[in-house]
């Protein structure tokens, strides 16, 4: 299922009301995307953006015109994407925005689009700036803000927007429908967690730099429940190497945090749904004795990814503050 099919067929409140405003020409200027860790926000902002600028729209883009194509691969001087998931959104960002979106657009269709991923981590004059924009918006430019916490968007910043909310689908439900497409049981489990659609799931699992991720943290937990020593020199020699972005750093952490949650779960006797991890997870429950203050000193370090903090300075940390239990 195409991102189109999912807020067709999955978000069917979503696809009313954005057909709907596009059909009418009552688009609203503004859009906030909401919705919790796992549904496609950054996706479904993307494919509504290219709905108000494609070329063929049936009623929502098709994804197969120039302009589509363009969009995806950066190439649409009118439309412009930030990614707060990836780094924080400056006022400087957002200055560049404006400056660009107060011309006149450099496109035959004369409409400027703008796509911010996570607006909740945006810094204090970034989001003062977008909000000044957003009072006095120029005609035929719209945006499309997406968030995880609307308690960290500004409450201004939100009367500004029509909110758009995406529901979760059953995480089982999830797992299901990516094992029927072919995902084996154990990344369905894993990536259930952070990804709410079969097919954008599956997409993943053909993530070369998921599979490596997923590797090498395999091998420092094999280590880990033997004995400290051999967790050490496996996140020196197999885990170190491997991880040089930061994006792949917050995959190691999320699902390392992930694994030891369950194993907590196990501990207590809960329901857990890593169920192909259940060896390393009793094995880790027995071989940690304080699973939630590890859960706590991980979180910890996984903020501190976005300090610039050297990767193998951090992930040595790790393995010593472990060591310590």
């Amino acid at each position: 299922m195409s991102i189109g099919g999912y807020i067709k067929n999955k978000q069917p409140l979503v696809y009313r009301t954005f057909s709907n405003a596009l059909e009418s020409g009552k688009l609203a200027h503004a859009y906030l995307l909401l919705g919790e860790a796992g549904t496609p926000l950054k996706e479904a902002a993307m494919y509504l953006a290219k709905s108000v600028l494609c070329d063929y729209p049936s009623p929502l883009a098709d994804e197969e015109c120039i302009i589509c194509r363009r969009i995806e691969m950066n190439d649409y001087p009118d439309f412009i994407f930030y990614d707060g998931e990836e780094n924080s959104v400056k006022k400087g960002d957002i200055s560049s925005l404006t400056a660009l979106f107060s011309q006149t657009p450099l496109e035959s269709k004369g409409i400027m689009v703008y796509v911010i991923n996570h607006v909740e981590n945006m810094t204090v004059d970034a989001a003062n700036s977008l909000l000044k924009f957003l009072e006095e918006p120029p005609s035929n430019t719209y945006a499309f803000l997406t968030s995880q916490n609307e308690a960290k968007v500004l409450p201004t910043i939100i009367s500004r927007c029509e909110k758009l909310r995406l529901l979760l689908s059953s995480r089982k439900e999830v797992i299901e429908e990516a094992k029927n497409l072919g995902v084996n049981k154990e990344d369905a489990e894993i990536l259930s967690h952070f990804i709410n659609d079969a097919e954008l799931l599956k997409a993943e699992t053909e993530n070369g730099d998921y599979q490596t991720i997923k590797d090498a943290l395999g091998d420092f937990l094999d280590a880990l429940v033997q004995n400290k020593g051999k967790a050490r020199f496996i996140m020196e020699t197999n885990v170190i190497p491997v991880l040089k972005t930061k994006q792949g750093l917050r995959l190691f952490f999320d699902i390392f945090v992930l694994i030891l949650e369950e194993a907590i779960s196990k501990k207590r006797g809960s329901p857990i749904f890593l169920e192909s991890y259940d060896t390393i997870l009793t094995a880790l429950a027995n071989k940690l004795p304080h699973l939630e203050d590890t859960v706590l000193s991980v979180m910890t370090m996984r903020g501190e990814i976005e300090l610039n903090i050297n990767s193998g300075l951090l992930l040595t940390h790790l393995v010593n503050e472990i060591a310590k239990e």
